[in-house]
């Protein structure tokens, strides 16, 4: 019996890496998708072969069109159509007060944050959609509770792509619910990733995670968890929902 196939952006790596290792424990037969680091996203396949799953590695940056309608032409080619879509990549900029950061770093951070998951979300209703002769699907669009809060001082412009998506997503789910596929998100928040260091400071969950009403930063297995109940049919009677991972924040 073949497994469904799962296509998880950004999935070498933090919550993207733990929801690919969590999904084959489902029985999902997992494609990884990197934009440049080919080594991490390797060894999350080679571990999650290693347990008894399937997986797959494929590059592609999603803030490039071309290259996201590759991928996926490449996967219908050689695994077929896939049945869930984690959308986990995303990109932020060092820590800055929103007026000293310029439109080049804006659009940076939306290309990939907004627009890439916008466009893996077209693709995906191709493959998954009943008025397209699929069986209908699940995605899971992985946000921030930075599009909650904002986060003044550190991160507006990443805040506020992440507010896009939560809109886009909602909208989204409406519009696709009658063809089969179920659109929810997750919002994380501090979680302990190598994205902060992306930002400049790779202690910022330290700094801050003991000041939240749970006093500490999450892991990414924890955001997988939410994940894949969105994915499960367990989840069955919801779409356009979200839940929020955020140790209370």
């Amino acid at each position: 019996m073949k497994l469904p196939i799962l296509l998880i952006t950004g999935g070498g790596r933090g919550i993207g890496a733990a929801t690919a290792k969590l999904a084959a424990q489902h029985s999902y037969e997992v494609i990884i998708n990197y934009r440049e680091d080919a080594t991490s996203a390797e060894n999350v396949a080679t571990d999650i072969i290693a347990s008894g799953g399937i997986a797959h590695c494929i590059q592609a940056d999603i803030s490039n069109t071309e290259q996201v309608s590759k991928m996926f032409a490449t996967i219908r080619r050689n695994w077929g159509p896939i049945k869930a879509l984690v959308n986990s990549a995303g990109v932020l900029d060092q820590q800055a007060r929103f007026v000293d950061t310029q439109p080049e770093r804006w659009q940076r951070v939306f290309q990939t944050n907004v627009f890439g998951t916008m466009h893996c979300c077209q693709e995906a209703f191709q493959d998954m959609a009943k008025s397209q002769g699929g069986e209908g699907g699940a995605i899971v669009n992985v946000s921030s509770l930075a599009s909650v809060y904002g986060s003044p001082n550190e991160y507006v412009d990443y805040a506020a792509s992440k507010g896009a998506v939560d809109s886009f997503s909602k909208g989204f789910a409406l519009e696709v619910a009658s063809d089969g596929i179920r659109v929810n998100v997750v919002r994380p928040g501090l979680i302990y990733t190598d994205m902060h260091a992306d930002g400049g400071e790779a202690g910022r969950v330290d700094r801050i995670g003991p000041n939240l009403p749970l006093q500490r930063g999450g892991q990414p297995e924890e955001v997988a968890e939410a994940i894949l109940w969105f994915l499960s049919d367990k989840s069955s009677y919801s779409t356009g929902g979200f839940i929020d991972v955020g140790g209370g924040r």
